[in-house]
């Protein structure tokens, strides 16, 4: 709820002529001179739907992702109380930043999503904001507005969510004790969501991508924050040498064993179920209350927007597993699964 107010009045700020297309459009406004000058040096692609992508210290960045990031990682100082969500784009983020919300404000506000719709002072906000407004992001949504946001309405312990790879992490994120929570997904199933999602959001003028164009970009690690296996291994090897600081976690997991992934979330970021919220259904009532078939079906969910102008109906889509069968062929499918053998396997990570 606290993004609220920082988002309009950045909003009241921008001139009008920038408020005709949705923001996350907006790739050449408001560039810092150190940003431009990075730009003209670093290796360029067209976008899946910006313009243009950046390698920036071995990874692809939109133009705002870049000078968002570039902002973050001089500016965002953590705190050793801070929860970090992270994953790369599609992964089930939508999910993740609504459970652990959820989970930490659950004192304050009941899960139960069976409370009386008609008494709205004593609606869950989630059924009324959508995840992404709740949990912002950092580099796209807090230090893309401006270098020094205002997080002190932020109540400990503060949550923010990322996609950033870890290499790419602010160094304070890097050095404090605070938790970082990844979740990782099946590529093929990943790659198929971004590329729906991708069409979704691209500009009319631009046309649609097609699934093969997008496959290639996919397999060459040119997407927003990729390559995909770099994202996954930062995190996994980090996951492997501090424990207590980063929590691994896998979409398929968390879809075959809600309750038990939950349980182990909690207890990981510091705000484990005790035996009487057990008994009393908490576990189950957040699984429902922040399940697809919920939020998808929400007033909010269907016809609001987050703070970038992107239609919150565009963040639910099937939230499956499996669902890449459909859409890819076989060849595709060796493919992927070739390279995430080859980039993966000799880490001990497959899936």
């Amino acid at each position: 709820m606290q993004l609220h107010n920082i988002t309009m009045a950045a909003e009241k700020s921008q001139p009008s002529h920038l408020l005709v297309h949705p923001k996350y459009l907006h790739e050449d406004d408001d560039l810092s001179p150190e940003c431009k000058d990075l730009i003209a040096m670093l290796p360029t692609e067209s976008g899946w739907i910006n313009k243009w992508i950046h390698q920036y210290d071995g990874f692809w960045l939109t133009t705002n992702q870049l000078q968002g990031t570039l902002n973050c990682q001089k500016y965002f100082q953590a705190h050793d109380s801070d929860i970090i969500l992270v994953t790369s784009p599609k992964a089930g983020t939508t999910w993740l930043k609504a459970l652990v919300f959820t989970i930490l404000n659950r004192k304050t506000h009941d899960p139960n999503p069976q409370l009386d719709p008609t008494q709205t002072c004593h609606l869950h906000p989630l059924l009324t904001t959508n995840p992404h407004d709740l949990v912002p992001f950092l580099e796209t949504v807090l230090y893309l507005q401006t270098t020094m946001p205002d997080l002190s309405s932020f109540p400990s312990p503060r949550l923010f969510a990322t996609h950033l790879p870890y290499d790419l992490l602010p160094e304070s994120v890097k050095q404090a004790r605070c938790k970082i929570v990844y979740l990782c997904r099946n590529p093929k199933d990943q790659f198929v969501s971004m590329w729906h999602f991708a069409n979704k959001l691209r500009p009319e003028s631009r046309g649609l991508i097609g699934i093969e164009d997008s496959f290639d970009k996919f397999c060459q690690g040119k997407i927003g924050f990729g390559p995909f296996w770099d994202h996954i291994l930062g995190y996994y090897k980090e996951s492997l040498e501090r424990p207590e600081k980063t929590m691994f976690l896998r979409f398929e997991e968390l879809k075959g064993e809600p309750f038990k992934v939950l349980k182990d979330l909690a207890e990981f970021i510091g705000s484990g179920f005790s035996e009487d919220e057990e008994n009393n259904n908490f576990v189950e009532n957040i699984l429902k209350l922040c399940s697809f078939e919920n939020l998808s079906n929400l007033e909010v969910n269907k016809n609001g927007k987050v703070w970038a102008g992107i239609e919150t109906k565009t963040y639910f889509r099937r939230g499956e597993v499996g669902d890449s069968k459909n859409f890819l062929t076989s060849d595709m499918i060796e493919r992927l699964n070739l390279i995430s053998q080859e980039k993966l396997g000799k880490h001990g990570f497959k899936f």
